[in-house]
């Protein structure tokens, strides 16, 4: 993999305590992690249906759900593996901080640049933990399941973007895409490092 997509362009890395804390609570993970995989499913099937007259949104998005999905089913099975229930959703305070971060109002393609944007910001979040599981976990097992989620979703936040720019511009999303990464960079620095959360 080439270094722009190892380094996903995040301005701030995650804690290096968010590991040691992850590994006590594979549990918690593992079910905080399916659920992340069923919203992003959720989250393309929302645009495709909102936006169903722009082809190459549906037709980008359409393969970008099933493997999501694919994902979902593999987590579940990681957590059958180990006798693990899938458990309540948790909330998401990283998300919700996420969505103060979009503006309001505006053209409706702006408002689809926004939610492409949010998209792949969570993408590329999700991706560098994924390394980070499989880099440092002590479970051989999972740590080659982090790896190959890892490689399949490190081209995802690409495509966000490069929809984005379809949209917009190139300029327009670079500037707006440099303003969302500075605010996640602070979102990210103030919430408390928790293990039994994905991001």
């Amino acid at each position: 993999m080439d270094e722009q997509k190892t380094t996903l362009g995040l301005n701030l890395p995650t804690d290096p305590r968010w590991i040691n804390v992850a590994e006590m609570n594979i549990e918690d993970i593992l079910v905080d992690h399916a659920y992340c995989e069923q919203k992003a499913a959720s989250s393309c099937i929302s645009l495709i249906v909102s936006y169903p007259e722009r082809k190459e949104l549906v037709d980008m998005l359409t393969p970008v759900v099933a493997e999501e999905w694919a994902h979902f089913e593999r987590v579940i099975e990681q957590l059958n593996k180990r006798g693990y229930a899938l458990g309540k959703k948790r909330k998401d305070e990283y998300v919700s901080a996420l969505n103060g971060i979009l503006k309001k109002g505006g053209s409706r393609e702006q408002q689809l640049v926004e939610k492409l944007l949010m998209n792949a910001l969570i993408e590329a979040r999700s991706c560098e933990r994924f390394k980070i599981l499989w880099k440092n976990i002590e479970d051989e097992e999972l740590s080659t399941f982090y790896y190959e989620l890892m490689v399949s979703e490190a081209g995802h936040y690409h495509n966000f973007l490069d929809l984005a720019k379809s949209y917009m511009g190139e300029e327009y999303v670079r500037d707006r895409w440099a303003e969302f990464l500075k605010a996640e960079a602070e979102i990210i620095k103030n919430l408390e490092v928790r293990g039994d959360r994905m991001h």
